[in-house]
């Protein structure tokens, strides 16, 4: 039975004069009791499906359910609720407040939905001793360690037992020394009745995940080896999507196309015979920044970084390094 479903899901978001589009149509579903990791380079979205998850960020279309309830369709007062109830959320640092005590932190969402004084200090209490930090109560941030401040915030997250939690590269911040318990407190955190889903960029959490999910993954480029021969209007990758190969034009020309946030679209280069375009997403770990689309009949080589690296300036003549020059405005 999975306690979280994702549908369809699509968030936008403008930059200027352009639409960003980190997540396109993106289908999920998490178990109860399971602990779900999502990686993926930066821009990819990680964050923004944490977000959406949370509440806080309102898609730009698909649907997204907790045990029964319609997340996407909660407003005003409703999604208040959801947010102070239904998910607790772990920040990347912390963001416990500076001038409350440990004890304090934990119970600030208890008192902000009602519960009683004294209540809400046991029941923060009981949280703290079994992260560990019994001893760290009445301690503030600022006297406690990275990992410890971290474990605080989970169990800030865990004050109004809610159905989800969310974490946001929640080891980000630590050293080796404090990995481990924050890494064995979010495994515990994941049990029946409770989902946890967590964006990371560290490999230490993949042991003790029931699923990963890569979200590169979900972006293929339609050609990503050899030669391709594209007609005019073919598309060979989309703005948003994953990149780990370079392009070079043998022949015909390739156009990169942003979007505008009025719904327009906008050339911001032209690629022909010669020129490679499309290097900084493999060599720098980016998504496309725009979309390539044949302009007339064409052809394309899909080059390996490695490969790539081989030919670029370093290793042309002069000769070569005139002619294969890289399109600038749009490379990803």
């Amino acid at each position: 039975m999975s306690d979280v479903i994702v549908r369809d899901l699509t968030v936008e978001y403008r930059s200027g004069h352009y639409v960003v589009q980190p997540i396109a149509g993106l289908d999920l579903a998490v178990g109860s009791g399971e602990l779900v990791l999502v990686l993926g380079p930066s821009g990819c979205g990680k964050t923004s499906l944490l977000s959406c998850l949370a509440g806080i960020l309102a898609p730009a279309s698909g649907t997204i359910t907790v045990g029964e309830l319609d997340v996407t369709a909660l407003a005003g007062r409703q999604l208040a609720h959801y947010r102070r109830h239904g998910v607790g959320i772990v920040f990347q640092a912390g963001n416990l407040v500076p001038s409350l005590t440990a004890v304090e932190n934990v119970a600030a969402p208890l008192r902000a939905a009602g519960v009683r004084g004294a209540t809400a200090t046991r029941r923060a209490t009981d949280l703290l001793t079994t992260l560990g930090l019994a001893d760290r109560a009445r301690h503030r941030p600022g006297t406690m360690s990275g990992g410890q401040q971290q474990r605080v915030a989970i169990a800030r997250a865990l004050a109004n037992d809610p159905r989800l939690i969310v974490a946001d590269e929640p080891t980000a911040h630590l050293d080796c020394l404090h990995v481990d318990q924050v890494l064995r407190s979010l495994r515990d955190l994941a049990r029946p009745g409770r989902a946890v889903v967590v964006s990371t960029h560290d490999s230490r959490l993949i042991p003790l995940a029931d699923r990963v999910i890569d979200l590169t993954e979900r972006k293929a480029t339609p050609v990503r080896r050899g030669v391709a021969r594209l007609r005019p209007g073919q598309v060979l990758f989309r703005q948003g999507d994953a990149g780990d190969v370079v392009y070079v034009v043998q022949r015909g020309e390739v156009e990169l196309v942003c979007d505008r946030a009025d719904g327009s679209e906008e050339v911001v280069g032209t690629a022909t015979a010669g020129q490679y375009f499309g290097e900084l997403a493999p060599l720098l770990g980016y998504p496309r920044s725009a979309t390539a689309r044949a302009r007339t009949d064409c052809v394309v080589v899909a080059r390996e970084v490695s490969e790539f690296r081989s030919e670029v300036p370093g290793g042309l003549t002069p000769r070569e390094r005139r002619s294969r020059q890289p399109l600038r405005a749009g490379s990803r």
